[in-house]
């Protein structure tokens, strides 16, 4: 009988570990304000790219980021309509040769997303590619490629 409640218990503190999917950006404002840490996972297959100004077939790709550095502007704060959570990330990656590769996460009040990522030359800080995809945040019965975590 202590194995089976020890193999419960366990199997119990294992779930409150797990990740709580974020379902709309009233969640992840609370969530944020909270103090949680918060993450995105992103199916870019299944956003819409612009690269180049010219919208393109996005790759069968997933990535993902923490949103642990954000900013929150309420609507008309700086002449914006929609409310938004921004929040960046930067890092040096080898892809046949070493670029940065910076991802800038912008998230507004109607649950659109815009994932900007880019990747800066190192020697010269010039750009070598600019993409832009745009989907929303999944809520469990949409089509959204924007996933967000609380833990």
């Amino acid at each position: 009988m202590k194995k089976v409640m020890l193999v419960i218990l366990l199997i119990l503190a294992i779930m409150s570990l797990s990740a709580k999917q974020i379902k709309n950006f009233a969640e992840l404002l609370t969530a944020l304000r909270q103090g949680e840490d918060a993450s995105l996972v992103i199916e870019y297959g299944n956003c819409k790219l612009i690269s180049d100004n010219e919208e393109s077939t996005a790759p069968n790709a997933i990535g993902g980021m923490p949103i642990d550095v954000w900013e929150y502007f309420a609507p008309m704060s700086i002449g914006n309509p929609q409310a938004f959570i921004v929040c960046s990330q930067t890092r040096l990656i080898n892809l046949n040769g070493f670029v940065y590769n910076y991802a800038k996460l912008k998230i507004s009040d109607d649950n659109s997303v815009v994932l900007t990522a880019q990747y800066v030359l190192p020697e010269s800080f010039e750009l070598d590619m600019n993409e832009k995809f745009f989907t929303t945040i999944n809520d469990g019965k949409n089509e959204g490629a924007a996933y967000l975590y609380s833990d």
